[in-house]
């Protein structure tokens, strides 16, 4: 399923008006089921579904027990349906709507039981480097102005990058992914396009993400969650300028 879709529309510029076409960011709603029951509804872009699916499922904690990423079973239709066999059950816990775009939910997960050692240290330049790339491959973004990117990097390359409505999602996405893929995540950064909520940040601190790293700002929340647990958060990084919130020693000047 494709990322936008072509609608008309009346364009009005000072006193004129045309009628166009215009590119928009699709949205479909995911129904996500364990063992047939309906455990959670979500709003994404219509790629990346079973990476976007396990990425919750972690990041959540949606599953108390066993489950089986390869056996998920995705129906696509006007609205996608996913349903996940598990020997665990359903976690119930109290669900919190998220900052996020496309009415993220989160089960208010906590902190990492330990704060994250990993002595990893990047140059300054590859970083820059990184993320102009980053912002050069958002296609989505530059055709609908409608949808966030996130990647998954090491010191030199990017490994995944997904785009999505919601800045959430696209990290969930990453996330997913590199589950998936068994690729660990020591040693790797994170780089987003929005603004680093405290929920982006503890997704990335439960995996052991040493390195987050956005145009956007931070909150203070997600600023004394990076300090906690011990990583580096990187805001309003435009062109040779950033700005390093915690963890300044894992970036060589």
């Amino acid at each position: 399923m494709d990322i936008s879709s072509k609608v008309s529309i009346l364009k009005i510029r000072e006193a004129s008006s045309e009628e166009v076409e215009d590119v928009v960011a699709v949205e479909k709603k995911v129904r996500i089921s364990v063992n047939g029951k309906h455990a959670l509804s979500l709003y994404c872009s219509p790629q990346m579904i079973r990476e976007f699916v396990v990425g919750v499922v972690f990041n959540e904690g949606l599953i108390s027990g066993g489950w089986c990423a390869e056996r998920i079973s995705i129906t696509y239709g006007d609205e996608i349906n996913v349903d996940i066999p598990a020997a665990g059950t359903i976690t119930e816990g109290e669900k919190v709507v998220t900052s996020g775009c496309a009415g993220g939910i989160s089960l208010n997960r906590q902190l990492p039981e330990e704060k994250i050692s990993d002595p990893s240290v990047f140059d300054l330049q590859d970083i820059r480097e990184l993320y102009r790339e980053f912002q050069r491959r958002s296609e989505g973004y530059k055709a609908t102005g409608g949808v966030h990117s996130a990647a998954l990097a090491d010191r030199q390359r990017m490994i995944v990058f997904t785009e999505d409505i919601g800045r959430h999602n696209a990290v969930d996405k990453v996330i997913g992914y590199a589950l998936l893929e068994d690729i660990p995540f020591p040693g790797k950064i994170m780089l987003a396009s929005g603004r680093l909520s405290s929920e982006i940040v503890l997704k990335c601190g439960r995996c052991g993400i040493p390195v987050i790293i956005s145009r956007a700002a931070p909150t203070s929340l997600s600023v004394d969650i990076a300090e906690a647990s011990g990583l580096t958060l990187i805001g309003f990084a435009r062109g040779d300028r950033m700005n390093i919130y915690t963890g300044k020693q894992r970036i060589r000047l």
